[in-house]
């Protein structure tokens, strides 16, 4: 090859290839979509590292991202690889991993944002010789005894204290290093170590409630600083570090917005950066001392924690993106712990589990997922640096291999990159059957990469069974929904089109033309709740869209020292995701974004920013920009998109701006854009006002418009804007339909109501009222326009029916199916209601007394009752909830059924919890259908008979409701109210 002079005027080339400092969250999608189109390349096994032969490899790598700049392409040692040709942190990833594959090396992970140029890497590839990684056949840790849990902690310092009081010498944390050795810190050494930290941070007047930024790499300093801070009454504020040591002061300037907002008083970071500490000085008033980890530690370690409480601020999270709009979470012990807690019931993690994690201990995913999940569970954590897995992703997996782990966690671009670089050769010998759940979060789900994934590592031992697509935000510390453990992913295809219509997630047959798919996240963790909301606020039904909202014990309280930004949070006692989904037999599907935030590898980019930026480069109109996501059409991932209208015509001008564009846009977001579109004016949809409009922008972008000549772009304008007014009135058609739907549902009710209510009362004999009660709610669902249907077996005489409890409707479903004259079982609180009682009592319903001695007698006269042959009716859940899912059930009814000697029915009631919520009154349509199990016959006449007869019902119920089981969450206790 001929080496060229070096030229300063090389044609930028955007790989868009950008983990720039630190965030696993900036690597972009064009850097899979890049790898997916080079060729299975195989170099020679036995290749010199000579200057030629390094020159080839990077200018084959270019040419291959980049086919059409392959004449412009002037490269020599000394090129600035990212400034010249844009090969940033992911591009430089692959150039190192063909280098190492190619010269027989093991090159280390810091040259991805070290070595700027081929000479760096010749120089680098020299002195490495020989080195390689350990062998992955070496023998795995030995297995550790099991350890209890700290169910009575309330704080991390009493968690940490729980182990090193337990098992000081038990290993925690297995660091893994470059050279493929491995640092171990047992519980026992990171006390003394955070204790250490603790008592530095004292001497500098650390008071409590003082945030402690925390600027380090993955390392062996990370991890006692942020206990040693949380020890010391301290708030750690984890921060991405720099990635590149060139670029440290850039990187701190951009780092003064979140450090202005967090108000830190002390910045623990690494020897590198200490000197720049000055930079901070005019933006960070607040910030007193900047350190690191050695300086702070001390001979005298902190004797006891500060106290704190459950309600005390352990973590501020600042969502990974912006720093120009920097938005800090506040977690409190509390959160962090319920939110560990129900993460692991939902995956039943263990003293016995081992956790492998790759992703950055500033991410919530990395720091309260994998770190902070393992130390509770003193589960021991293999740990790599998020630069390790960029270098060579095939680490991660052979890491799994070797520890033998059974949890990892990373978002879906991580799947993707292993699909897209590892050689078959490269995973030689590898055993992933010991894992038991791989996550896939913190970023969309894309239901090919889950699919490709799975079939390619099945054959390397991987249980498609372990791959677990999970849903979460940093607003609930890390997770809000799981899927039931060993599942295996759940994917569900809907018609597009419908679904951009009408908000309806209607199904389709997989792959047909128009369809789209979804991967199920599961269902909320314990204690959490989800709904799913219309633009009116109004709880929606299953599979219709809206927006994704949740509480729970992990939900933050808002964000530091931002009241503004809080307030648009919360709505009521709910809080707001900024997602929009759907609900399927209670699994989440989120389906988009309410706002403009683009997400790419998890990291949140603020559009405002970059455009801001890019309309002050010459040659751009100001105000004529927009940043906006596209779905890469052959991976569904997201790709970040700028387009900008400019008066310039000439070739080589439009080139140098988009070179400027995308060296812009890494000074704000520390990638560039994908795709840079440069339009003639006039060319991007604005509002009357004068905004851009990005939706509109984006739709013409995926038609292919933006560009086109102004008639045809005119053309496309008039098209969208009368598709943007359709949109809008169907939207309003809808809510107007709803609206005189509910207004109709509750006329009737009130109508056949007024017709039934003395009819009841009036009538003779008990079989005329329920003749004349299933009659008239029969032709209240005739009118409502609900669907009733009923399928399985005839009931007989003397059985106890027991049904699930969904919605306000289900007596009425059931009284309208249900033959003969059934015998409801009804709290006794409802006997003293004017207009509800003497009904019910009409009926010949037995109220019961709950959690009382008087609820003894009721019993025995339910049993009777069942002797004499008759049908009784009972809800054995006690209540209902606005969440889907079968909870608990009570014992009582099951009692009743074996002291009788009669068989239970099993009675199955679906579509009510979306027709008419607990704690809601706006009635929604829906088809219900019942059905009506087998009887199940009790096998004896004790409380032990009872509970294996309600097992089984619960189990035939559960089968047939298409709800999610909720056992194990808290069944209200019955209570007897105060006498009147």
């Amino acid at each position: 090859m001929k080496i060229k002079p070096r030229r300063r005027d090389t044609a930028y080339l955007n790989c868009g290839c950008g983990l720039e400092p630190g965030h696993f969250a900036g690597i972009p999608e064009s850097f899979v979509e890049n790898v997916a189109r080079l060729p299975s390349e195989r170099f020679d096994p036995v290749a010199q590292p000579t200057g030629a032969a390094v020159l080839d490899m990077v200018r084959s790598l270019l040419l291959e991202l980049h086919p059409e700049r392959g004449a412009t392409i002037a490269v020599d040692l000394d090129s600035d690889l990212e400034r010249e040709f844009g090969l940033d942190s992911l591009g430089r990833a692959e150039l190192i991993l063909r280098l190492s594959r190619s010269f027989r090396v093991s090159l280390p992970e810091r040259l991805i944002g070290e070595a700027a140029t081929p000479a760096a890497l010749l120089a680098a590839i020299q002195a490495a010789g020989a080195a390689r990684e350990p062998s992955a056949a070496s023998p795995p840790p030995a297995a550790l005894p099991t350890a209890a849990e700290p169910h009575r902690a309330t704080t991390w310092a009493d968690v940490l204290d729980f182990h090193v009081r337990n098992h000081p010498d038990r290993p925690h944390l297995r660091l893994q290093q470059e050279d493929g050795t491995e640092t171990v810190l047992t519980y026992a050494a990171l006390d003394r170590r955070s204790r250490q930290v603790a008592a530095g941070l004292l001497k500098l007047d650390l008071a409590f409630g003082d945030r402690v930024a925390l600027m380090l790499p993955t390392g062996p300093d990370f991890f006692p600083a942020f206990l040693g801070t949380i020890l010391a009454g301290g708030v750690p504020v984890p921060l991405y570090p720099p990635f590149r040591r060139a670029q440290i002061q850039d990187h701190l300037q951009r780092q003064v917005g979140i450090l202005a907002n967090a108000a830190p008083q002390i910045l623990i970071t690494d020897a590198a950066i200490k000197p720049f500490a000055w930079l901070l000085r005019d933006g960070v008033e607040s910030l007193r001392v900047l350190t690191t980890t050695a300086d702070l530690v001390t001979e005298d370690a902190l004797a006891a924690a500060v106290p704190a409480t459950g309600a005390d601020l352990a973590l501020i999270q600042y969502t990974s993106g912006s720093t120009g709009d920097p938005k800090g979470v506040m977690l409190t012990h509390a959160n962090l712990l319920a939110n560990v807690r129900a993460m692991g019931e939902a995956v039943a993690a263990s003293s016995a589990d081992v956790v492998v994690s790759w992703l950055p201990l500033y991410h919530d995913m990395g720091l309260i997922g994998c770190w902070l999940g393992s130390l509770y569970y003193g589960a021991p954590a293999a740990i790599l640096s998020p630069l390790a897995f960029l270098a060579d992703p095939g680490r991660w997996l052979r890491t799994i291999h070797r520890q033998r782990g059974t949890i990892s966690a990373a978002p879906n671009f991580a799947y993707e990159l292993c699909l897209k670089t590892l050689r078959d050769e490269d995973l030689a010998g590898l055993d992933l059957s010991s894992l038991r759940v791989l996550t896939n979060g913190a970023e969309p789900v894309s239901p090919d990469t889950l699919a490709r994934f799975t079939q390619r590592f099945a054959a390397f031992g991987l249980r498609p069974s372990a791959v677990t697509p999970v849903y979460g935000l940093a607003e609930c510390a890390v997770g809000l929904t799981f899927p039931p453990l060993g599942r295996g992913p759940r994917i569900d295809w809907i018609d597009r089109a419908t679904l951009s219509r009408s908000g309806e997630a209607l199904p389709a047959e997989p792959g047909a033309p128009g369809a789209v798919a979804f991967a199920a996240c599961g269902h909320p963790l314990r204690g959490h709740q989800i709904r799913i909301v219309d633009e009116a606020g109004r709880e929606v039904p299953e599979r219709r869209e809206g927006r994704l909202q949740f509480n729970g014990p992990s939900a933050t309280t808002g964000y530091f020292r931002r009241p503004e930004i809080t307030r648009a949070l919360f709505d009521g006692a709910w809080l707001e995701s900024g997602d929009l989904a759907y609900l399927a037999s209670g699994d989440v599907f989120v389906t988009g974004r309410t706002k403009d935030i683009i997400i790419r590898a998890g990291r949140k980019i603020h559009p405002h920013e970059l455009e801001e930026v890019a309309g002050a480069v010459d040659g751009v109109r100001k105000g004529c920009v927009a940043a906006f996501a596209s779905p890469d059409p052959r991976t569904g991932t997201e790709r970040l998109i700028l387009a900008a209208e400019t008066r310039l015509t000439d070739a080589a001008a439009l080139e140098e701006l988009r070179r400027t564009l995308a060296r812009e846009a890494m000074g704000v977001i520390e990638q560039p854009p994908d795709v840079i579109v440069l339009c003639p004016p006039r060319t991007l949809p604005k509002t009357s006002s004068g905004k851009i409009r990005r939706a509109a922008t984006r739709s013409l972008y995926a038609a292919g418009e933006l560009g086109r000549p102004e008639a045809a772009l005119r053309t496309q304008l008039v098209r969208l804007a009368f598709a943007g007014a359709a949109a809008r009135l169907r939207r309003i058609g809808r809510l107007w339909s709803e609206a005189a739907y509910a207004a109709s549902w509750w006329g009737a009710l009130v109508v056949i109501g007024a017709i039934l209510w003395p009819l009841v009362l009036v009538l003779p004999k008990r079989a005329w009222r329920f003749a004349a009660l299933r009659t008239g709610l029969r032709v209240f669902f005739r009118v409502t326009r609900t669907p009733l249907t009923v399928s399985g077996e005839p009931v007989s005489r003397g059985a106890v029916i027991v049904a699930n409890h969904a919605s306000y409707l289900d007596g009425a479903v059931l009284a309208a199916v249900l033959p003969g004259t059934p015998v409801f079982l009804a709290k006794q609180e409802l006997a003293r209601q004017r207009i509800a009682g003497p009904f019910l009592r009409r009926l010949g319903t037995a109220f019961v007394h709950r959690g009382t001695v008087a609820g003894i007698a009721d019993a025995a006269a339910i049993v009777g009752r069942i002797r004499d042959g008759e049908q009784v009716v009972a809800f054995p859940e006690g209540t209902f909830t606005r969440t889907p899912g079968l909870l608990g059930f009570h014992p009582g009814a099951f009692l009743d059924a074996c002291r009788a000697g009669a068989p239970i029915v099993p009675v199955a009631i679906t579509g009510t919890r979306s027709a008419l919520r607990a704690d809601q009154w706006f009635p929604r349509r829906s088809v219900i259908h019942v059905h009506i199990g087998a009887p199940i016959a009790p096998d004896g006449g004790d409380f032990h008979a009872a509970i294996r007869l309600r097992n089984r019902a619960r189990a035939a119920i559960l089968a047939r409701c298409n709800e999610p089981d909720l056992s194990r969450e808290a069944v209200p206790p019955p209570v007897e109210p105060a006498p009147e």
